[in-house]
């Protein structure tokens, strides 16, 4: 039996670049030993929260490595350093033997997803995710759009956790009232589930957890799907779409604040559930599952990130075909030259992923088709005939708006 692999310490001279953005698909992150990282992006529109000079102890190419997708910073070393490389199938080992550094890493994955959510949302005009008062407003706000749309279960849903977790809410009386209301007409059983055990079982479009609803738990999809929406202008807009072995909800679970959006069982799913005392006793006794937790924590993070830049792409057309390439890439799919595939999603959703306004999405879509023959609409999925296509076309506009801005 061939043994592991061992972590090994690198050595880097002064402006040496260690990875680069946009380069082949990562197989490892560094660990910081000696010296000093600068971190910088390609595209310097996205302004980035965090520090720029990494010190000991600081990583970089975790979210790359632990995804397995190309790389999206660029790293260059500033003074001679000497850095610990980790190879992902490593990762496990890492777990067991150092169990803090990963929780570090994990409460930092935590901390940027919350940044790059909260980026995404200002860049597409919403608000930014709620606290305190503010938090209990979007929860009783959601009941009062879902009652105007008869959708009885879900606003039932949403009062109730209102009155639940807001009792001294400004709001309270009209929350009982209603709740009252649209109980006869409502699931209420869909939501009452027995805290011990791990695994539930949601129907289709469902609420499996609210906008402004505190959180302590994350979810790992086993199968079905799960749509993470914000209700924003008074419509309900599509944020991502979950399926089997991805996870969510991490981020009130991590760092104890209000969820920041809305889930919803897309159809019929099971989900298991994983509270902060049964997540850090996996750390020690299961790190394979804390292995996979953190690879599906750094693939949102990059399908996040790319979602980001995709927002500062003037062209609506342009950032249609971003978001379709960002889709592709996630899925691994080859982009070898007449590869076909069905996406998961529609035209209402793929524009909505793109940041288009409805008032504008008829139109962008139309003009997308005509300029690319190989995309179609087919039983209302997106449907190419030519995967290369998509990523040699998305070239194409990047190029265009790079000489037209002189980038």
């Amino acid at each position: 039996m061939a043994e592991k692999p061992q972590i090994a310490l690198v050595h880097f001279k002064k402006d040496a670049y260690v990875i680069v953005e946009g380069t082949q698909i990562a197989d490892r992150f560094f660990i910081i030993r000696e010296g000093n990282v600068r971190i910088t992006k390609v595209d310097r529109v996205v302004k980035e929260d965090d520090k720029d000079v990494l010190v000991p102890g600081d990583f970089f190419g975790v979210i790359s490595a632990m995804s397995s997708h190309s790389h999206i910073e660029i790293a260059q070393a500033l003074t001679d350093v000497v850095l610990i490389s980790v190879q992902k199938n490593q990762f496990e080992d890492l777990v067991q033997n150092n169990t803090p550094v990963v929780m570090k890493l994990i409460l930092y994955f935590s901390q940027r997803m919350r940044f790059l959510n909260e980026a995404l949302s200002q860049r597409r005009g919403k608000q930014s995710s709620p606290e305190g008062e503010e938090a209990g407003a979007a929860l009783f706000n959601l009941g009062e759009f879902y009652a105007k749309r008869r959708m009885y279960t879900q606003a039932y849903y949403a009062y109730h956790q209102y009155s639940t977790y807001y009792p001294e809410g400004s709001s309270m009386e009209r929350a009982k009232e209603q709740m009252e209301e649209v109980k006869p007409y409502s699931k209420v059983s869909t939501f009452e589930f027995d805290k011990t055990k791990l695994t539930r079982n949601y129907t289709k479009n469902t609420l499996i957890f609210a906008e402004g609803e505190p959180g302590d738990e994350l979810f790992i999809l086993q199968n079905g799907s799960v749509k993470i929406t914000k209700i924003v202008n008074n419509d309900e807009v599509l944020l991502a779409v979950f399926k089997s072995g991805d996870i969510f909800g991490e981020m009130a679970l991590l760092e104890s604040k209000a969820r920041s959006a809305n889930a919803i069982a897309y159809e019929d799913c099971t989900v298991l559930t994983v509270n902060w005392e049964n997540f850090q006793n996996m750390a020690k006794k299961q790190p394979q599952i804390i292995t996979r937790l953190t690879q599906l924590l750094a693939e949102r993070l990059w399908v996040t990130y790319k979602q980001l830049v995709n927002t500062y792409i003037p062209n609506p057309v342009a950032r249609l075909c971003d978001a379709l390439l960002t889709d592709l890439e996630k899925n691994r799919l080859s982009f070898q030259p007449t590869t076909n595939y069905t996406f998961d999603f529609g035209p209402k959703e793929v524009v909505a992923m793109a940041g288009i306004p409805l008032s504008e999405s008829s139109v962008v879509i139309q003009k997308f088709l005509k300029e690319n023959p190989w995309v179609k609409v087919v039983e209302d999925r997106i449907y190419t005939s030519d995967t290369a296509a998509i990523l040699k076309q998305n070239t194409i506009y990047r190029n265009i708006q790079r000489h037209k801005t002189g980038a």
